[in-house]
C-alpha cells in the first residue's frame, strides 16, 4: 500500500483531478426512516485549485468533505484521491492514504488537551513512521508563527493559536490536499482573517489543493471556484479552474 501511494505521488498529469467523485450518494438511517444526505455528487478538483463549498445548514457541505476524507463511507458512487479509489479501503489503508495526501482542519480544532502544541503536531508524524517527527513539528509550528508556544497546552492557547496548531498538524505530513471545515467558525474576526490568510499562503507556497467549507461568502470568493450545495446536490458553481 505504501509503495502504491508513492507511485501515485510520482505520476499523473498536472491537469488530472486530484479529487474525483462520481454519483456519490449517502443515505443514513433514522427513527423516521432513511435520510438522503448526498443525492448524487459529481465533482472534479484539479491539483492546486482552491475551491469553496457553500450552502445552507444541512445542505451536505460537511458531509461531502467527510466522504472525501474517508471519514464517512458513501452508500454508492466512487471517489478517487490522486487516482486511487478510496471506497472499500479498510481503516488502516484509509489512514495511510490520509497520511500521504490529506490534511484536515476542523472547526473545533480537535487537539489533544493533555499534549503540548509540539506533541499535538509531532505525535501523528511519529505514529506515521517519521523519524524526525519532532524536528518537523517545530518547523511547521514556526511556519504558522508559534515557535514561542511549543510547550503550551491547548487550554493555554487562544482559539486562533489552537487553530494554527491544527493547521501545522494538517500540513506536517506534506499533505497535498487541505480539507478545511468551517475553520473560522469558532474564531473572532481578527483571528479568522489570520487563519484564512495562512491557508491561502500555504496554497501559494506549497501548491496545496484547498477545499474549504464556509458560510462566509467573502472567504468563499477568495477561492478560484465557489460550489453551492442545496439539499444534497450541487446547485451551482462559479469561477474557473486555475
Amino acid at each position: 500500500m505504501a509503495a502504491e501511494l508513492e507511485d501515485c505521488k510520482a505520476v499523473g498529469e498536472e491537469n488530472d483531478p486530484i479529487i474525483a467523485l462520481r454519483s456519490v450518494k449517502l443515505t443514513l438511517t433514522s427513527a423516521a426512516g432513511p435520510v438522503n444526505i448526498l443525492k448524487g455528487i459529481d465533482l472534479d478538483i484539479i491539483k492546486g485549485e482552491t475551491v469553496s463549498l457553500v450552502g445552507a445548514s444541512g445542505s451536505g457541505k460537511s458531509t461531502l468533505l467527510s466522504v472525501i476524507a474517508g471519514l464517512e463511507t458513501p452508500t454508492s458512487g466512487t471517489i478517487q484521491i490522486a487516482g486511487r479509489p478510496i471506497v472499500g479501503l479498510n481503516e488502516d489503508e484509509m489512514a495511510l492514504l490520509r497520511g500521504a495526501f490529506i490534511g484536515i482542519v476542523f472547526q473545533s480544532f480537535h487537539l489533544i488537551p493533555t499534549m503540548t502544541a509540539l506533541e499535538n503536531v509531532a505525535v501523528p508524524l511519529e505514529l506515521g513512521g517519521n523519524s524526525q517527527a519532532f524536528a518537523r513539528a517545530r518547523q511547521e509550528l514556526d511556519l504558522v508563527g508559534l515557535s514561542h508556544r511549543l510547550d503550551h497546552y491547548p487550554g493555554q492557547l487562544s482559539g486562533g493559536e489552537q487553530q494554527r496548531v491544527a493547521i501545522a498538524r494538517a500540513i506536517g505530513g506534506g499533505a497535498s490536499i487541505l480539507l478545511a471545515d468551517e475553520p473560522t467558525g469558532n474564531l473572532d474576526a481578527e483571528n479568522s482573517e489570520h487563519v484564512i490568510d495562512l491557508l491561502f499562503s500555504l496554497h501559494e507556497t506549497r501548491n496545496t489543493t484547498l477545499l474549504l467549507v464556509t458560510h462566509d461568502l467573502k472567504i468563499a470568493q477568495r477561492c478560484s471556484r465557489v460550489i453551492s450545495l442545496s439539499d444534497g446536490l450541487i446547485d451551482n458553481t462559479s469561477g474557473s479552474r486555475l
